[in-house]
């Protein structure tokens, strides 16, 4: 790494690689260029870096990955037994942006030009749940993200899905975040099954602490994010929440499960756990 030569670098490039060599008397001169083709022939790529994350409670984290890891892998065969698994998260703060002046569309030769100038216009928060067995999105804006905005979103749209759908069990697979109020969840959950009379009961199942990973909702936010609000051009909430809206519909069209491979016995034969 650059710093244990004392180098106030975070990655080499080609050409700090260069003059490295030179300050170190091992060349005269070298150029870039045959700097480059030794990492290129070695597959390495210097500048570029991965993200990881390790797992610090082996045994904590399997005691709670592994029963979801199995609600994916046999969803299918659930449902036909009437429980219904979905997975539900928020994606914060998205922003309408509008371009000043509008973006301009591709011509032979150019790209999508988009102006770097625009007005904020405010911003939503998407809250959505994906049905595991069929990969279906149901979602819902609002402006906040609290425990009542989460409450809204199961009684106004989740809820009533299931009452659709005529299922005995509604398993959500959640985070511990502040938004869904783990600690409040079973005494309002008891409240609202209660008195709103819904003919299914409701189970959670709680994601393992910075395990977002493991939460399927969050392939399809990625796939919200590229092909929607890339390049992000509104020109206000009511047209941004228009658009997700329309693209959850679409989406919906042609909706697969996601082809999950990642099971509780591959998980169970990393070395961490073992």
């Amino acid at each position: 790494m650059p710093q244990e030569e004392g180098v106030p670098l975070g990655r080499w490039s080609y050409a700090e690689i260069a003059r490295r060599l030179v300050a170190l008397g091992l060349v005269v001169s070298i150029a870039v260029s045959t700097i480059a083709r030794r990492p290129a022939a070695e597959k390495l790529k210097p500048w570029r870096y991965h993200t990881w994350q390790h797992i610090l409670d082996p045994q904590a984290f399997l005691e709670r990955a592994r029963p979801i890891l199995n609600l994916y892998q046999k969803a299918q065969a659930l449902w036909e037994e009437g429980v219904w698994v979905v997975c539900v998260d928020e994606k914060t703060s998205i922003q309408a942006r509008q371009r000043t002046p509008p973006p301009e569309p591709a011509i032979p030769g150019q790209p999508v030009h988009i102006p770097s100038r625009y007005r904020r216009r405010g911003a939503w928060q998407l809250f959505a749940g994906l049905s595991v067995v069929d990969g279906m999105v149901f979602g819902q804006c609002r402006e906040r993200k609290r425990f009542v905005d989460f409450q809204a979103f199961l009684l106004e749209t989740l809820f009533p899905e299931a009452l659709k759908r005529g299922v005995r069990t509604l398993v959500l697979i959640l985070d511990n975040s502040t938004t869904h109020a783990p600690k409040q969840w079973e005494g309002w959950l008891q409240e609202q099954l209660e008195t709103g009379r819904w003919p299914f009961t409701v189970e959670v199942h709680w994601l393992p602490t910075n395990a977002s990973w493991l939460n399927q909702i969050e392939i399809w936010f990625s796939i919200l994010q590229r092909k929607v609000l890339q390049p992000n051009h509104f020109t206000g909430l009511e047209d941004l929440e228009k658009t997700l809206q329309g693209f959850i519909a679409h989406y919906n069209e042609t909706a697969k499960p996601i082809r999950w491979s990642y099971t509780a016995e591959k998980l169970e034969q990393k070395p961490a756990m073992n």
